[in-house]
């Protein structure tokens, strides 16, 4: 992550442009206490393979837009069932509804702190 965004920052604008394309069950977890992967796991879900890569599509974009920051590494946006996008302290999973309901991670990683996200999210 570049150093003069701060994490809460990069958050945002994942929350935000995952909401902005309906991501379902968006959730954020700091999972910095547990592990050495990232400070932060953010887990969306699209209703079909389309949304899940327009969902990636948008963080990408807004990362890159608004903080100029690209992902280190993406995996599994061919298949679009689970779309890694990996910015180092924070990793946004992006699945496939059903697939996210068989890996879920919220439940792997329940002894993480999951983040209030909700001022982010827009009331329908």
């Amino acid at each position: 992550m570049a150093k003069e965004v701060s994490q809460q920052e990069a958050l945002k604008t994942i929350i935000k442009a995952l909401d902005s394309k309906r991501g379902e069950e968006i959730k954020a977890v700091n999972i910095h206490d547990l592990t050495i992967i990232a400070d932060y796991f953010v887990i969306a879900a699209g209703g079909s393979t389309t949304q899940t890569k327009a969902l990636a599509d948008a963080v990408e974009f807004e990362l890159k837009r608004q903080h100029g920051i690209e992902p280190t590494r993406v995996e599994g946006y061919s298949a679009a069932n689970w779309i890694i996008l990996d910015y180092s302290d924070i990793v946004v999973h992006v699945f496939y509804k059903e697939t996210r309901d068989f890996y879920n991670l919220e439940k792997l990683w329940q002894d993480g702190e999951f983040v209030d996200i909700s001022e982010y999210l827009t009331k329908d």
